[in-house]
């Protein structure tokens, strides 16, 4: 089998995690909210003024939903319950992403590099997929979550393709297996978001390495374009413009994507999305997604990591998913 075709499965790993609402901020400012504050885990944090979280905290009825947007289906998530849970703060799970749109790119990157980035506890449960010699994969997610439990953003993700923990590392082989299983793996790098709100339910919750930038999110006939300002200077620095594709299939997948992280007391958690893909489509042709890198903290950072060919694109213009609070890694790998 073409290892291009093999990487290309991993376009589904979605970047793991996040939090939707609304309308896409396609301004791309940073949002920090409205004009009321809460208390998140002793952090106070902005939050948009009669929006879904300042109404509900992650647990409105699927009744308002459907009332506020009745074009959506909320079939999947009426199967699905939810139960109060203490991530460090009170809230429920799983967290609802009730529409919502993604763009993926699977790169290969530099297998040593890739290594030394993930935390050694972490390393010794799961490692980097090779892909061939020395060469590892990552994947580079934007979204947009445009009506959710956390009132809307935009996020962008950068995660490591590994294995599943306590499971063979088999590189293509059992990059295969989880293409075949609809069950991703990852570990995240990097994850900027534009409102506070998700930043710190993000950092505080799930443990994942969440900051505040702009994020803008524009689009033409033909593409669409994020645009990632540095956190420093507040200018452009990554600029990820992706084709529109127009074959796309409307039959509903499945995808589990999971990550591996330490929480805050240094203990092996894992955490994990379902994504109902209700409209997607992939590509490999290499003109498909144009990434274009500044000067800037994260542009710097993933130049480091020596991005080579672009093995595969997924484009999800509409996707729904639930996002559920971490837990003991531990219990995956007695599952196995």
């Amino acid at each position: 089998m073409n290892i291009s075709h093999i990487a290309a499965t991993t376009a589904l790993l979605l970047s793991v995690i996040a939090g939707p609402s609304r309308a896409a901020d396609h301004a791309g400012q940073s949002r920090q909210g409205g004009d009321k504050v809460i208390d998140i885990a002793g952090q106070p944090v902005p939050i948009v003024a009669g929006g879904l979280y300042d109404r509900y905290r992650s647990n409105p009825p699927l009744s308002v939903i459907q009332s506020e947007a009745p074009g959506l289906d909320l079939s999947w998530f009426k199967e699905l319950r939810k139960v109060k849970v203490d991530m460090g703060f009170e809230s429920y799970s799983p967290n609802f992403y009730y529409k919502n749109r993604s763009v993926t790119a699977v790169f290969t990157a530099d297998l040593a590099r890739l290594r030394a980035l993930m935390p050694a506890e972490v390393l010794a449960q799961v490692q980097p997929l090779q892909v061939w010699p020395g060469r590892g994969l990552v994947a580079l997610t934007a979204y947009a979550y445009e009506y959710c439990d956390n009132d809307s953003y935009n996020e962008v993700s950068l995660s490591i393709v590994t294995n599943k923990p306590g499971s063979s590392n088999l590189g293509p082989f059992t990059l295969i297996g989880q293409s075949m299983s609809r069950d991703f793996w990852g570990y995240v790098l990097k994850l900027p978001v534009n409102t506070e709100l998700a930043k710190v339910r993000g950092v505080v919750g799930y443990n994942l390495p969440k900051w505040l930038a702009g994020i803008a999110l524009k689009e033409s006939k033909d593409s669409i374009i994020f645009e990632i300002s540095d956190h420093g200077t507040g200018k452009t620095d990554v600029v990820l413009e992706a084709k529109k594709l127009e074959d796309l299939s409307n039959k509903i997948e499945m995808v589990t994507n999971n990550f591996t992280n330490l929480d805050h007391q240094g203990r092996l958690v894992h955490g994990y999305a379902v994504s109902r893909q209700l409209s997607h489509a992939s590509s490999s042709s290499a003109d498909s997604v144009k990434l274009t890198l500044g000067e800037g903290g994260l542009s710097t950072y993933i130049k480091s990591l020596k991005l080579g060919k672009m093995l595969k694109y997924e484009y999800v213009p509409e996707f729904q998913s639930a996002l559920y609070s971490p837990e003991p890694l531990k219990t995956v790998i007695q599952g196995n």
